[in-house]
């Protein structure tokens, strides 16, 4: 997208660990993730900054973020005119990141389902690893507050993906992932257009396939705390016919 039809709180910007996170009309989560999210990062004593990018919510989540951004210097938006789907929400996001010098670059819901208590955990968890997944399938995490559907097509859509790439994590559906800032300078960013799982899937598989090294870290996935859940049938979809094409143009 070109740059004039962004525009882009501007505060002090920090090395270190960022934080991405994608928003669309979550008025009822973005203060209260945002604080959270602060107080976690600061634990870590790391110099940390949050992006948040929001999608033009009509709901003010925007306005939201930029007040929140006025109170605290470690908190930038950026706002891009319409909804453009999560993955290239968080392309805006690392590439904005990576232009400033993080070191390490986070992904997580804006809506409480990813604990931000795990942040200082997955921060940790890179001094071993080139990518760290917050992930659900290995011993210690799981999923609450879902029903008996949701769960099996979660389970299913990490297990065929696992099958068909031929990789052994657990959970590559996941979306709470610190990335070392090395792996998304070699990944093709631009070349990602898959949103949801699809996008999920495709990065943990081209760090993978670069040779980078990947870990995961047990988390509790909880249902959101407020609004409605932005996953559709089509970005279901779209990780199903995705995952081959992925073996296939390797």
């Amino acid at each position: 997208m070109p740059a004039a039809q962004l525009s882009l709180t501007v505060r002090a910007a920090l090395s270190g660990a960022w934080l991405i996170l994608p928003t669309y009309n979550e008025a009822e989560n973005v203060e209260a993730i945002l604080r959270a999210a602060l107080a976690q990062l600061a634990s870590t004593g790391r110099e940390h900054t949050i992006l948040v990018v929001d999608d033009g919510s009509p709901d003010g989540t925007g306005e939201i973020a930029d007040a929140m951004a006025g109170e605290h210097p470690e908190i930038r938006v950026m706002h891009r005119p319409a909804k453009e789907g999560l993955g290239r929400a968080y392309v805006a996001g690392f590439e904005d990141a990576l232009a400033n010098d993080a070191e390490l670059i986070l992904e997580m819901d804006s809506d409480f389902s990813h604990d931000p208590a795990d942040l200082p955990r997955l921060i940790a968890a890179a001094d071993e690893a080139d990518l760290v997944l917050g992930s659900r399938y290995v011993p210690g995490g799981g999923v609450q507050n879902w029903r008996a559907l949701r769960r099996l097509l979660s389970r299913g859509g990490s297990w065929y993906a696992r099958v068909i790439l031929g990789v052994p994590v657990q959970d590559l559906t996941g979306g709470f992932k610190c990335f070392n800032r090395r792996v998304l300078e070699a990944v093709d960013l631009d070349g990602v257009h898959a949103d949801g799982y699809g996008f999920q899937i495709e990065l943990t598989y081209r760090a993978i396939q670069a040779g980078f090294t990947v870990t995961e870290v047990p988390i509790l996935f909880r249902e959101r705390r407020e609004g409605q859940s932005k996953m559709t049938a089509r970005i279901a979809l779209e990780a199903v016919w995705k995952v081959p094409a992925l073996r296939f143009r390797r």
